[in-house]
C-alpha cells in the first residue's frame, strides 16, 4: 500500500518543439501540468480559446454524426460489448488520421445534413398523416371544402359539438329563437363528440345565419382544402410515398458511410486530444522562442521522461521536491488484489499528505466481511468463475471496470471459503435433493459450525471481528501519529483508549450478560479481574485528564475529557453495527433453504423435477442477486462509517495527468 512520491518538474524548451513535446507528454500521460500565474514582459500566456473552441466543435460534430449513424444504422454489438474496452491502435495510426481529416470532416457534415433533410422529410410526412386524419370525417363531401356557394347562395363546412342525426339537427335548429328560413344543414359524418356538417343559405341572410351558428356552437374545421377531400387524401398519400422513398435513399447513403464509422471515432478522439492540448498550451508561460512546462509527476518516472526528452529535444529540465505548503496531487499504487478495492477508498476520498494509503488493509477486511455476509460456497464459486471468465475474455476493458470485477472475484473467493466453513451450498440444496429424489440423507458438513443452528455463537464472533476491525483502525491512527512524531497524541488519543476499551471488554466477559449470549460462564482468576478494573479506571482517568490537554483552563480541560469519554457510546454503536454480519449471513441461508423447500414440494415425479429446476434457478438467482447487493452495500458502510471513522479523513487531490483522454481508442507508443 503506497501513495506514490511526487516530484515537481520544470521543463524549458524551444518553442519550435512545443507541438512534439506536448504530444509526447500527452502520450506518456505521466505529468500533471501546473498552471503558472506569474507573467512578465518576457514570458506570458497565449490565448488559445479560439483553437479550443474549434477542436471541441469538430469533436462535437463528429459525436453528433456517430449518434446519427447509431440511431439509424446501429453497429452490431454483442451483449457484453461494453466490456471490450477501447480499441488499441499505435500512435502512428492515430496521428495518421490527420491526413484524412478534410475527407472525414466532409462526410461528417454530409451525415448531419442528411439528418436535417431526413427530419424535414419526416416532418412533412407527419404533416400529411395529420392532414389525412383531419380529412377523414369529410370523405363523403363531393365539393371542395373551401367552396363558398353561388351568386345568391352561400356555402360553408364546419363542426358542431355533440353527436346528432338529421332529425336531431333539424329539431335543434327549430328550437332556436330566431333562425333564417333559408338555412339548411346537411350532415356529412358524425362521431361520439362532434357532427360534421355543410351549411347552405341565402347570402342576404348571412348575418342571421352567423348568429344561429354561434348558438349551435358551430366552428370551422382545422383544415380547409381546395379539392374534394378524397382527392386531397390521395394527393397526400402520394406525397407520403415520395417522402418514404426519399428517406430510404438517405438511409442507403448513410449505410454506405458506416464504413467510415471507426475513422469517425479516431478523428473525434484526435480533436478532443487537440482541444485538451491547447488547454494546456494556454497555461504555459512562453517567450518569443521558448516555453516552460511545470507540473507534478511520480518520482519513479522522472528519470525515464527526462532522458527521453533530452535525447529527442534541446531542453533544460529541473527536478525539485515539493514544499509542505504545495497542494501535491495523490496517486495510489497497489497490487491487483489490493488495488481492486481502490475504488472503494477513493470514493470516500484520496488520502491527504498526513495520511497513509489504507487500500491494502481495507482490501483484507472488505473481502473478509463480504464473504461472511454472503457466506454460501456455491454463490461464491459462481461469482468467482463468472468474474474470472469475463476478465480473461476482455483483457482490454476499462481499468475501472476491471478493478470492480476483480474486487467481486476476490469477494467470491472469500464467500466460497466462508460457505465451506459454514456448510452452505445453495443453502441446504444437497440435503434436500438427496432426500427428495434419492431417498438418502446426505450433505456436506460445515468445517466450523452452522450459523443458522447457532446464531448466538455467530453473533459473538461477529462482534469479535468488529472489535478487531475497529482496533485496527485505531492502530492505524496511532501509526500515523508516530510517523508524524506526535508521541503525546499517540499515548493520549490511542494508547489510553486501547487500555480503557480492553479493560471494559475484560470486565464484560465474566458477567451474566456475556454468559447469556455465549451460553457459557467464564470465570477469570482474581488477578485478571483486578487487572481489568485497573485498566478500565486507569484508561478512563487518563482520557478524562488528557483528552482536553490543549485547553489551559483546568475546568474546560476536564469538561473536554468528560465529553471525550462520551465517545464510549459511539464505540458501542459502531460495535453493534457488526451484528449486520449475522443478519445478512442468516438471510442468505434462510432464504436459500426456503427456496429449496418450495422447489421440492412437488416430490419425485417428472413434474416435480421440472418444478424443482424452475423454482431452484429462479429462486437462487434472486436470492444471490439481492444478498450480493446487500453484502456490497453493508460492507461499504462498515468501511466508510466504522473503519474509516477511526483514522481516515481523506481530502487529498487526485492526480490528473495530461494525457490522451479518448473515448473510443487507446493509443499506445510504437
Amino acid at each position: 500500500m503506497a501513495v506514490l512520491k511526487m516530484c515537481k518538474i520544470n521543463i524549458c524548451a524551444m518553442k519550435k518543439d512545443r507541438k512534439k513535446i506536448l504530444e509526447l507528454l500527452q502520450l506518456k500521460g505521466c505529468l500533471e501540468v501546473h498552471e503558472e500565474v506569474k507573467e512578465d514582459k518576457v514570458f506570458e500566456k497565449v490565448n488559445t480559446a479560439t483553437q479550443i473552441s474549434l477542436y471541441e466543435r469538430q469533436a462535437a460534430l463528429t459525436d453528433n454524426a456517430l449518434e446519427i449513424l447509431e440511431a439509424y444504422i446501429p453497429e452490431e454489438k454483442s451483449m457484453l460489448s461494453s466490456l471490450e474496452g477501447k480499441k488499441v491502435i499505435s500512435s502512428d495510426d492515430y496521428y495518421e488520421i490527420v491526413n484524412k481529416r478534410n475527407e472525414i470532416n466532409g462526410l461528417v457534415n454530409d451525415i448531419i445534413e442528411q439528418k436535417k433533410s431526413m427530419d424535414e422529410k419526416e416532418s412533412g410526412k407527419q404533416k400529411c398523416l395529420d392532414e389525412i386524419q383531419a380529412l377523414q370525417p369529410w370523405l363523403e363531401l363531393d365539393v371542395p371544402m373551401n367552396f363558398q356557394g353561388t351568386k345568391n347562395t352561400g356555402f360553408m363546412v364546419g363542426v358542431i359539438s355533440g353527436s346528432y342525426t338529421e332529425q336531431d339537427l333539424i329539431r335543434k335548429i327549430e328550437s332556436l329563437k330566431e333562425f333564417p328560413k333559408s338555412l339548411y344543414m346537411q350532415i356529412v359524418s358524425a362521431d361520439k363528440y362532434q357532427t360534421y356538417v355543410t351549411v347552405s343559405y341565402m347570402k342576404h341572410d348571412l348575418e342571421q345565419v352567423e348568429k344561429a351558428l354561434r348558438q349551435l356552437d358551430f366552428s370551422k374545421p382545422p383544415i380547409m382544402v381546395h379539392h374534394i377531400p378524397t382527392a386531397s387524401v390521395t394527393k397526400r398519400e402520394d406525397r407520403i410515398k415520395e417522402y418514404n422513398l426519399d428517406i430510404e435513399n438517405i438511409k442507403a447513403q448513410m449505410e454506405r458511410e458506416t464504413d467510415y464509422r471507426f475513422e469517425f471515432k479516431k478523428i473525434r478522439d484526435y480533436y478532443k486530444t487537440r482541444a485538451d492540448k491547447y488547454k494546456v498550451v494556454g497555461k504555459l508561460l512562453q517567450s518569443k522562442h521558448t516555453f516552460f512546462v511545470t507540473g507534478y509527476m511520480p518520482e519513479k518516472q522522472v528519470e525515464a521522461l527526462k532522458e527521453e526528452l533530452e535525447i529527442k529535444f534541446n531542453v533544460a529540465i529541473d527536478v525539485e521536491q515539493p514544499t509542505e505548503k504545495e497542494d501535491v496531487p495523490v496517486l495510489l499504487t497497489n497490487g491487483k488484489v489490493q488495488g481492486a478495492v481502490e475504488g472503494v477508498v477513493t470514493s470516500f476520498g484520496f488520502p491527504n499528505k498526513m495520511e497513509i494509503d489504507p487500500t491494502a488493509i481495507t482490501a483484507f477486511f472488505y473481502y473478509f466481511l463480504f464473504g461472511i455476509m454472503l457466506s454460501d460456497a456455491a454463490y461464491g464459486f459462481l461469482m468467482f468463475i463468472g468474474c474470472f471468465i469475463v476478465l480473461k475474455k476482455f483483457p482490454n476493458m476499462e481499468e475501472t471496470m476491471a478493478k470492480t470485477l476483480r474486487m467481486f472475484m476476490y469477494c467470491g473467493i472469500s464467500t466460497l471459503l466462508w460457505g465451506i466453513l459454514f456448510g452452505g451450498y445453495f443453502g441446504d440444496a444437497i440435503t434436500v435433493i438427496g432426500k427428495t429424489f434419492f431417498g438418502v440423507n446426505i450433505g456436506i458438513p460445515a468445517l466450523w459450525f452452522e450459523p443458522i443452528k447457532q446464531p448466538m455463537k455467530m453473533l459473538i464472533y461477529c462482534l469479535c471481528f468488529g472489535i478487531v476491525h475497529l482496533f485496527t483502525g485505531l492502530g492505524i491512527k496511532g501509526y500515523m501519529m508516530l510517523k508524524q512524531k506526535d508521541v503525546m497524541s499517540f499515548v493520549c488519543d490511542v494508547v489510553l483508549w486501547y487500555v480503557f476499551l480492553i479493560g471494559l471488554i475484560l470486565m464484560l466477559i465474566p458477567t451474566s450478560i456475556f454468559a447469556s449470549l455465549a451460553g457459557n460462564t467464564i470465570v477469570f482468576p482474581a488477578w485478571l479481574s483486578m487487572l481489568s478494573k485497573i485498566m478500565t479506571i486507569g484508561g478512563m482517568v487518563g482520557i478524562l485528564l488528557m483528552a482536553g490537554r490543549r485547553a489551559k483552563n483546568p475546568v474546560k480541560r476536564l469538561l473536554l475529557g468528560a465529553y471525550s469519554l462520551y465517545d464510549t457510546t459511539s464505540w458501542l454503536s459502531d460495535l453493534l453495527s457488526y451484528s449486520r454480519l449475522l443478519a445478512l449471513g442468516l438471510a442468505t441461508g434462510v432464504i436459500a433453504q426456503v427456496i429449496n423447500t418450495m422447489a421440492a414440494m412437488m416430490g419425485k415425479s417428472i413434474v416435480g423435477v421440472i418444478f424443482f429446476i424452475v423454482v431452484f434457478l429462479i429462486g437462487h438467482t434472486f436470492n444471490m442477486a439481492i444478498n450480493l447487493l446487500g453484502a456490497y452495500v453493508h460492507t461499504n458502510r462498515l468501511q466508510f462509517v466504522e473503519f474509516f471513522g477511526k483514522f481516515y479523513e481523506g481530502g487529498g487531490r487526485e492526480f490528473k495527468p495530461f494525457k490522451a483522454d479518448t473515448k473510443y481508442v487507446k493509443v499506445k507508443e510504437n
